[in-house]
């Protein structure tokens, strides 16, 4: 079973820092050139800890954070592209021809050996489905683009990318796939407390705990209470709640 593989790209230098030169320049009549005098370890944390007490996260904004993921599904990536304050550069399946696709097993599916048996024959199949749809497509879009155009080289290269193009349609939700994406701090906090929530989809909640992983080491002060909302407050899910808060506000606080 493939677990998602993260890395923290690049973030803004010394994000801590300059978050908290912002907040100071919402609270005080400092000037541009000495916005960053001062800015102590201790001062920093202050300044931090006050902007998210006070709920005025917008200084926040200015920090951003760049990962690269592999080894997650399109499952994963559908729910990842709805958070919309972000860039995302994803692995294209219309250029890239899948000669042996990965795949992500579900764990209980990997879990039971029957369920398992049959999941890796669908994904099997799929492969032999792409690969005779590619053949099928491409020697009937070669022999037109050769008499059309009468370029053999631009003619297998057009024909494969009209292969390849409608030939995926087959391929499952299960594909793995690569994406890098860049979030600021602020959309982070959000998407780290919808994702690492109990209740959030596995795949996803396991790459949002990688993540959070990657940016508190990167930047420990603007991401220390940054997770599911049980961190802080009460359980907002209701009914639906896991129950565990407890145990959960231990897990993110050794994470």
């Amino acid at each position: 079973m493939m677990k998602p593989r993260v890395k923290l790209l690049g973030h803004t230098p010394e994000p801590d820092k300059l978050v908290s030169a912002a907040a100071k320049l919402c609270y005080s009549r400092v000037g541009a050139e000495d916005i960053l005098e001062g800015l102590s370890p201790e001062k920093v944390d202050k300044f931090l800890n006050l902007l998210m007490e006070m709920g005025h996260q917008s200084p926040i904004e200015h920090a951003s954070f760049t990962f690269a993921v592999e080894g997650v599904s399109r499952v994963l990536t559908h729910q990842l592209v709805r958070h919309r304050i972000a860039s995302y550069s994803q692995q294209s399946q219309r250029y890239v021809k899948l000669d042996g696709f990965e795949y992500i097993i579900p764990p209980h599916i990997a879990g039971m050996p029957e369920a398992r048996e049959l999941f890796e024959k669908a994904m099997r199949e799929d492969q032999e489905y792409y690969d005779r749809l590619v053949k099928l497509l491409y020697d009937s879009h070669y022999e037109r683009l050769k008499n059309e155009e009468g370029d053999e080289k631009k003619a297998r290269q057009a024909a494969e990318k009209m292969a390849i193009e409608d030939a995926r349609y087959v391929f499952p939700n299960a594909c793995e796939t690569k994406i890098i994406f860049t979030m600021n701090a602020r959309a982070l906090h959000n998407f780290f407390r919808l994702r690492c929530c109990s209740r959030a989809q596995w795949e996803i909640r396991t790459l949002a705990e990688e993540m959070l992983k990657e940016v508190r080491r990167a930047a420990p002060i603007l991401f220390k209470n940054a997770g599911p909302a049980c961190l802080i407050g009460p359980c907002p899910e209701g009914k639906m709640s896991c129950g565990q808060a407890a145990g959960v506000r231990e897990k993110f606080k050794n994470l």
